[in-house]
């Protein structure tokens, strides 16, 4: 069965993304079976993957309105797959509202697929909305990427008193996989300060290796490719690689 993993944190711009898209397709440099789960109603990792969001008959929008399975909307990326989102998808959300279990929508749809794939990789938005519920509720695991700035303990912090809400109500067997550093420009002090702090404070594990700060990581989901494609020899697609198998090795 595989293993689901929301990557969340409802502060936006610290590469949740672009995250999810390289260590799907690094994971499956590896010989892994990987769905993406695109969970934003801004559609960003389905627009990352070269797909046009505005265009797609269906989406993870129809899939919580009952109207298709999860499968229906797959689209095969070759190396990886993914379950693609659209604007739509915040017009799910306020439909989820009305609806008892709509915690659990995500974990019904998902559950027929999880026997197809080694991982599940569930790209959140930027909030602690009814979606990303849904994605914690139907995980296993949580990483939660932050970036190594002053504000990034704040939302840390936010995320996993949400993580320990879900464990009370909709799902106990979560657990925190760990952060995730992104963005990350060794050089500076206040980088590492972040770094040291996030695992101090809050007892955050950080997964090994921090991602450098990049201007082609910063390149590659406007060009539709992942960092491994568009980047595939830079520092940062190495780090990647080395923390695809740094969470083989985890779980």
């Amino acid at each position: 069965m595989g293993v689901i993993i929301a990557v969340a944190n409802q502060k936006g711009g610290v590469a949740k993304t672009t995250t999810v898209h390289t260590l799907a397709e690094a994971l499956g440099e590896l010989g892994r079976r990987v769905l993406m789960v695109d969970l934003d109603p801004q559609a960003c990792l389905t627009y990352a993957t070269g797909q046009d969001p505005d265009s797609l008959p269906i989406s993870m929008h129809d899939v919580f309105l009952g109207r298709v399975e999860a499968e229906d909307v797959m689209v095969d990326l070759d190396t990886v797959k993914l379950l693609p989102s659209s604007i739509d998808l915040a017009g799910a959300e306020i439909h989820l509202l009305t609806k008892t279990g709509r915690e659990f929508a995500l974990a019904r749809a998902l559950k027929p697929l999880r026997n197809e794939f080694d991982y599940i990789l569930i790209d959140c938005g930027p909030s602690l909305g009814i979606l990303t519920i849904n994605a914690l509720t139907a995980a296993d695991y949580v990483a939660i990427p932050f970036q190594c700035e002053t504000l990034s303990d704040r939302g840390v912090g936010q995320l996993l008193e949400t993580v320990g809400d879900v464990r009370g109500y909709t799902n106990e067997d979560l657990q925190v996989l760990g952060g995730i550093a992104t963005i990350y420009d060794g050089r500076t002090r206040l980088a590492k300060q972040v770094l040291a702090d996030i695992e101090e404070i809050h007892g955050l594990g950080v997964l090994s290796p921090p991602i450098p700060k990049s201007v082609r990581v910063a390149e590659a989901p406007g060009r539709g490719r992942s960092v491994l494609a568009h980047a595939n020899r830079s520092k940062s697609a190495a780090a990647y690689r080395e923390l695809a198998k740094t969470i083989e090795e985890a779980l």
